[in-house]
């Protein structure tokens, strides 16, 4: 007997606690940014918190879509021991890669030769960098587990973990901000890493019994859908090399905005517009793990998954555009995110351009997670190969030959 379509009310059930989890996450930049831009030296130290949080994101870029892997593949125990194996690999991995990255002599080419920053804030770039050195494994231990909540429809279990983490690093960065005098740089690296860590050992104990539950589950010996290192690394380099290409698309902007007009102001303002845009951005994001588990194998969730996903577009640049083009922005650069008079009016231009970017970002998340349903995931790291060239040739082209401004190009 055939099932059911799957009905509108259903996707956004089963979407909201994930919507949340990815807003909860989207605010934190913008909190720990207004909270730096209220310190003293704000123009130096958003920069040096900007441009960590940007190799931050690039040493995170091996493990992200672990919770994507996760959700499509850990079926029984034979599998989550085996992606489980694969995924203590990584985190090895990337932590040892960004402490590499932290030796001093090749910081300073990156930063003092490459970047063009100023000594002191390449001084506190480093520093942030470090204390940032627990993120990408506690990222990678709980995206892992947090897939494993959603394949089994725990996806509340997801939110509260990320609503402790949030707390636990809001606590953290208006204790440093009311009671120390530490620079605002690392008020925000020590607030994210506390953050990360706390989730994780949430989730680690959220996710005991489903873990258990799992484990019980066996699969024939030698069946040909056991999970071999070979499957899970065919399956997971695209997805990786995807997130790598894009998120290493962050450094690269850093390094041609150093160079471009107005370049410390521009780098002082990119981490609080980019965090404005990802908080539209992280409605789409969100959706991708809704569409895995909810395609289905009969494919019959496709329509609504599509339409759910249209009109999520819609809202997502209609709100933006709201703030964008109207007072409203520079309410919210201003008043809440602390900006000067004379950095905020850098930030709007840029803010009105990016507004179609969640719209897209919600299609390109249901198109991905078509693809990850149906285990054809090297598409994606092509696709997002196309991306990150077209931005680097738009990027250098506006601030070598017409002298743009770095925020704007």
């Amino acid at each position: 007997m055939n099932s059911p379509p799957i009905s509108q009310k259903k996707i956004f059930k089963f979407w909201r606690p994930l919507a949340a989890t990815w807003l909860m996450m989207a605010f934190e930049g913008p909190f720990l940014a207004a909270i730096i831009a209220r310190m003293p030296d704000a123009k130096y130290n958003l920069a040096a918190y900007g441009v960590a949080y940007s190799f931050a994101l690039l040493s995170e870029a091996p493990v992200i879509m672990m919770m994507t892997a996760s959700t499509a593949l850990v079926k029984n125990g034979q599998s989550y021991f085996k992606l489980r194996n694969f995924n203590n690999v990584l985190i090895v991995l990337v932590t040892v890669l960004l402490a590499i990255a932290l030796v001093p002599v090749f910081f300073d080419f990156v930063t003092g030769t490459l970047i063009n920053l100023p000594q002191h804030v390449g001084e506190l770039t480093w520093g942030s960098l470090l204390i940032l050195l627990p993120w990408p494994g506690a990222i990678a231990y709980r995206r892992f587990l947090q897939g494993i909540l959603i394949a089994n429809n725990q996806t509340k279990r997801v939110g509260y973990g990320t609503l402790i983490r949030v707390l636990a690093m809001a606590g953290t960065a208006m204790g440093l901000y009311g009671f120390s005098s530490i620079a605002g740089a690392y008020i925000g690296a020590i607030s994210l890493s506390a953050g990360v860590v706390v989730e994780m050992v949430v989730s680690h104990f959220m996710c005991r019994s489903v873990v258990k539950k799992i484990i019980r589950q066996t699969s024939d010996k030698g069946s040909h859908n056991n999970l071999s290192y070979k499957k899970i690394f065919t399956f997971y380099f695209p997805l990786a090399l995807a997130i790598f290409i894009g998120l290493g698309a962050h450094p690269l902007i850093i390094l041609m905005v150093g160079h471009s007009n107005m370049a410390l102001e521009s780098l002082a303002v990119l981490p609080v517009l980019n965090s404005l845009i990802f908080i539209f951005r992280s409605i789409g994001l969100s959706f991708q793990e809704v569409g895995i588990v909810l395609i289905g194998e009969d494919k019959k969730g496709y329509g609504p998954l599509k339409r759910f996903a249209i009109k999520l577009a819609v809202f997502n640049v209609a709100v933006l555009a709201l703030i964008a083009f109207t007072p409203l922005a520079g309410f919210w650069y201003i008043s809440l995110s602390g900006l000067s008079e004379i950095l905020a009016p850098i930030a709007i231009l840029p803010t009105q351009i990016l507004t179609v970017i969640p719209a897209l970002t919600v299609l390109i998340s249901f198109q991905r997670a078509i693809q990850v349903a149906y285990k054809k995931t090297a598409p994606i790291s092509r696709a997002t190969a196309f991306e990150v060239m077209v931005m680097v040739i738009v990027l250098f082209s506006l601030t070598y030959f017409f002298n743009m401004i770095g925020a704007t190009a």
